[in-house]
């Protein structure tokens, strides 16, 4: 069940709509959610496109997949992934860290010009209450779709060292 990606945006007042479902789905939920996952997807500004930290048209710089490991030969293995995104305004880093991921999916159809803009993206609950993160990019048309269910997500905003009027979220 998705609620806000491209293919629920035929109209503005669907998309208004959409956006209240969603809302009213975060809401219903936030006791499932995880802590850190719920705070992003309910912020105000993370769908404000005017606002800095907001992932809209940012750019992929780097995907990194790793399994950290522990016991005494490293064979307790979990799988992590961070994201780093420059900004739609070039003022900065968007950086996304799942440290534990359950399931993933990066699907790319068109890379000649890389992944384009992250378009859309959207939380929800996997049946086993992970967070299920599901992002859209685009150019002209949609060039992938990657699915990221985890633990829990973390966030950081990192403004450019010349602008120190930015701050962490």
């Amino acid at each position: 069940m998705a609620f806000i990606l491209a293919e629920h945006r035929a109209s503005g007042e669907e998309v208004v709509a959409n956006f209240q479902r969603y809302r009213e789905y975060l809401n219903a939920n936030q006791s499932r959610f995880p802590p850190r996952a719920y705070e992003l997807a309910s912020a105000d500004w993370y769908f404000d496109a005017t606002d800095h930290r907001c992932p809209h048209d940012a750019w992929l710089e780097a995907v990194t997949i790793e399994e950290p490991a522990t016991g005494n030969r490293r064979e307790e293995r979990a799988v992590a992934i961070r994201t780093r995104l420059r900004g739609a305004y070039h003022d900065g880093y968007l950086e996304f860290h799942y440290p534990r991921v359950f399931e993933y999916s990066l699907n790319l159809k068109d890379g000649v010009r890389g992944h384009r803009d992250w378009l859309y993206d959207e939380f929800r609950l996997s049946p086993e209450g992970h967070v299920v993160h599901e992002i859209q990019w685009s150019g002209p048309r949609e060039t992938g779709r990657w699915m990221i269910q985890a633990a829990d997500v973390e966030f950081v905003w990192r403004p450019n060292s010349s602008d120190s009027r930015l701050t962490s979220a």
